[in-house]
Parts: C-alpha cells; sequence; structure tokens
C-alpha cells in the first residue's frame, strides 16, 4: 500500500473521478483508492470526502449516506494509493455509523465521520428556497477544466481575481455530461464540488486578496467540510452550488452552502473550514516544491 502506482498522463474527466469514487474492498472493513490531482500532484479533501461516503455505501449497503464531516490535517500524494480503514461505531436497523480513516503509506492524512439512514416518509416538511439567481445558461462560462463539467457563474468573471470585489457570496451553476445512477455515486460527485470555490467565496469582499495567490503569497487551505443529504439523490440538467461567507478571522474562514437542482429543490447542505494565512518572512513552506510537501 506504500508503494507508488505507476504514472501515466490522465485527463481529468468526470469519468475518470467517478471511477476514482469508487473505491474497491481490500479486506475485512477495508477499502483501496487511487486519486487524481490533475497538474497539481496534490489530491482535494473533497475527493477524500466522496471515496468515505462511497466507502461506508459499500459497508452498509441496506443504509444511505445522510452526512458526512471530514477533517483534512495531511497532505495526500495523488500518486500513491489510498486506504480507507472503516470502524463500524453502529449498525441498526435503521441508523448507522462509521469513522473512516484515509491512510496513506503509514500516515493517517484525514477522518471522515459518516451517518447513515433508512429513508422514512415525511412526518412534516419544509425546505429553504433557492436563492434569486440568474439562469445558467445566462452566467458567466469559468474555466476549471474537467472533462464531462461545465461550470457558470452569476455575475462573477473570475473568482481568483483580487480585484474583483463583490459580496461573500458566490452562487455556482453545474453541468454534468452524464449522472451516475449508483446513489453513493451520486453523492459523492455533489460532495466532490464542496471543497472548490469556498476560500473564493471569503476573499470576494477584500480587494488585493484572491485566490490567485495561494501558495505563492497566502498559505490557504480547506481543514473541513460537512455535506448532509436531504433528498435522494437524482437530477436531471444543471445544479446550483450556493456559498456564503459568514465569517473569516484569525486565520480561519467559515462557509456555509446548499445544492439545488435547475428546479429548485434542495438536494444537499454544506460547510467549510478553510485556512487562509501570511506566509512568515522567513516561511519555508514557501519555496518548498510539492514533492516537499507530500
Amino acid at each position: 500500500m506504500s508503494g507508488r502506482r505507476p504514472v501515466t498522463p490522465i485527463v481529468s474527466s468526470v469519468a475518470r473521478m467517478l471511477e476514482v469514487f469508487d473505491v474497491e474492498p481490500a479486506g475485512n472493513r477495508q477499502f483501496r483508492g487511487v486519486s487524481d490531482g490533475g497538474a497539481r500532484r496534490v489530491v482535494d479533501g473533497s475527493q477524500l470526502l466522496a471515496q468515505a461516503i462511497v466507502a461506508c455505501s459499500k459497508t452498509f449497503p441496506h443504509h444511505t449516506a445522510r452526512s458526512a464531516h471530514a477533517v483534512f490535517l495531511r497532505v495526500v500524494d495523488d500518486e500513491r494509493t489510498l486506504r480507507f480503514d472503516v470502524d463500524v461505531l453502529h449498525e441498526g436497523r435503521t441508523f448507522a455509523g462509521a469513522v473512516v480513516s484515509v491512510v496513506q503509506g503509514e500516515r493517517r492524512c484525514a477522518s471522515v465521520t459518516v451517518l447513515m439512514d433508512v429513508e422514512h416518509p415525511d412526518v412534516i416538511r419544509h425546505g429553504a428556497e433557492m436563492p434569486p439567481v440568474c439562469p445558467p445558461l445566462d452566467a458567466v462560462p469559468c474555466a476549471m477544466p474537467m472533462e464531462g463539467r461545465e461550470l457558470r457563474l452569476d455575475g462573477v468573471h473570475d473568482p481568483d481575481d483580487p480585484e474583483d470585489v463583490g459580496p461573500p457570496i458566490l452562487d455556482a451553476w453545474l453541468h454534468y455530461s452524464s449522472v451516475p445512477q449508483d446513489p453513493a455515486l451520486a453523492k459523492a460527485l455533489i460532495a466532490h464540488f464542496t471543497g472548490h470555490l469556498s476560500i473564493s467565496t471569503t476573499m470576494r469582499p477584500h480587494r488585493g486578496v484572491g485566490t490567485s495567490m495561494a501558495h505563492d503569497d497566502l498559505s490557504t487551505g480547506v481543514m473541513a467540510i460537512s455535506v448532509t443529504f436531504h433528498e435522494p439523490v437524482g437530477w436531471d440538467g444543471w445544479l446550483l452550488y450556493h456559498h456564503e461567507s459568514v465569517q473569516v478571522g484569525r486565520g480561519m474562514a467559515f462557509v456555509r452552502g446548499q445544492v439545488f437542482t435547475e428546479e429548485g429543490k434542495l438536494l444537499a447542505s454544506f460547510s467549510q473550514d478553510g485556512m487562509i494565512r501570511a506566509f512568515t518572512p522567513d516561511a519555508s513552506e514557501r519555496t518548498k516544491s510539492v514533492a516537499e510537501r507530500l
């Protein structure tokens, strides 16, 4: 498990990411996975969250993932295999739960606590309404390369630009060329994008600060993500990811968000704890290569 897998040129795509999410059994309550870090080599925490959701869905085949909370404390190398150890806390007729340890080599890199459930009929019901946003085809196309995925932003031309200033809100329309029929993979796909734009959302009101500065002038990172699924996950068309940064200070940012279908149905809610800190004048991390940080 600590060895490197063969490095071959892989184009990031939705189809490839679904293969990555679909972790394979590797023993008693253990699963094996690979990664796709794109050109960065460093793995997104939201990929680990997605894989942990699938690992628990395979561990509890009669339950469905209701919520997951992930904490990311070590950098993960996309050229090395991962092991997902599922520690079952409880498995009942209605609820089940587990803590998934994400291990690379001998290092525990992340921990994901997952709540599983057997769906029940409503006793009462209400849900948040979708915020007023422009239709997806009127939104601004945004370059975030991945074959099979289209991203458009409501009124924002470049979420990384330090001079593109606005309120700490970011509405992103997302369209996938294909939607997985497997509920666990569909939830993994929804969870995967929860980590992508929250730090950009936080920086928007602050002129002169943007995610284009990340890792060179600013130290940034996703430290934790929580996601809750409200409905059986299935959609056809666009998804809206609504991000709102409610607090930043003391080097940390908190963003909450919601995922809606194009018709306005609330599928999921999420939150992210992100790190935004200045490098110290003599910080060696500023000049370290990716390989040295792993």
